[in-house]
């Protein structure tokens, strides 16, 4: 889904969203100073609850929705349809941090041996 920078994008993916579950996926890489390269891919599966049209226009009169992926910021007033997450909120929210410092750790206990 888009970052949804009008209010027709943010509408169409809340109404796509309604009732789904819906998987995120980021991807994160590093360069080590040996010039090796390390990356990993995160899924993380969102489900939402049906939002009615009334829950719809509150959220998209917020403003909120304003150039989030999926017309959505889950650690916002949007927390509210996340029923469940199964994975990495914080790749959810933007960067996958318990991958990003497993992926740091490795790197720096690669260079110390």
């Amino acid at each position: 889904l888009p970052k949804a920078e009008t209010e027709g994008e943010a509408r169409a993916c809340l109404a796509l969203l309604s009732g789904r579950t819906h998987r995120v996926y980021t991807g994160i890489a590093l360069r080590t100073s040996d010039g090796r390269l390390r990356e990993r891919l995160v899924e993380t599966r969102v489900r939402f609850k049906l939002v009615s049209a009334a829950e719809t226009d509150a959220y998209i009169a917020c403003g909120e929705w304003k150039g989030k992926a999926g017309g959505y910021a889950a650690q916002g007033r949007a927390a509210r349809f996340i029923v469940s997450i199964v994975g990495s909120y914080s790749s959810v929210v933007g960067l996958p941090l318990y991958e990003t410092a497993n992926l740091l750790d490795g790197a720096r206990a690669d260079e110390a041996t």
